[in-house]
């Protein structure tokens, strides 16, 4: 990393929440939105960074819209992200919750449960649970890691 951004990200942590409130202003070109030193911290280091390296590409920003929407269970996108962890088409991944088994197949385009389709495993998780999980956690399908493989 370019030791000028090290030194710039470095003062954030010396830095009083009045003085970081300006540098927003100076960085982002609109007034902070609150007074939360942690927020504004992670912000603005993200923005130097933006600002010297670049942002995220467009792909990577369109599949974080994406992640956004199955997140928050809204569908502005038309699209669905194609995660590498989805099971072949046709699966049936079968979770047991509160002593009721769930069983969810995989769709091409997103998961069927209960004859409800929907585009992210979190979503059904969410569903079943009335809380945010991550689906693939909740299904078991998380990755191996590499010491377990």
């Amino acid at each position: 990393m370019d030791q000028t951004v090290l030194a710039r990200l470095a003062t954030l942590k010396a830095m009083s929440v009045k003085d970081l409130k300006a540098e927003w202003e100076k960085l982002i070109g609109s007034a902070a939105p609150n007074n939360s030193r942690t927020f504004l911290e992670i912000r603005i280091a993200y923005r130097i960074q933006e600002l010297t390296y670049g942002g995220p590409d467009r792909e990577t920003r369109r599949m974080l819209d994406l992640l956004a929407d199955e997140v928050e269970g809204v569908a502005r996108r038309k699209n669905q992200i194609a995660d590498p962890r989805n099971p072949v088409v046709g699966t049936r991944l079968i979770r047991e919750w509160d002593g009721v088994e769930q069983t969810v197949i995989v769709l091409k385009d997103g998961f069927d449960w209960q004859g409800r389709k929907f585009k992210s495993l979190s979503a059904v998780a969410r569903a079943i649970t009335g809380t945010r999980w991550n689906g693939y956690r909740f299904f078991g399908l998380r990755e191996r890691k590499r010491e377990e493989a």
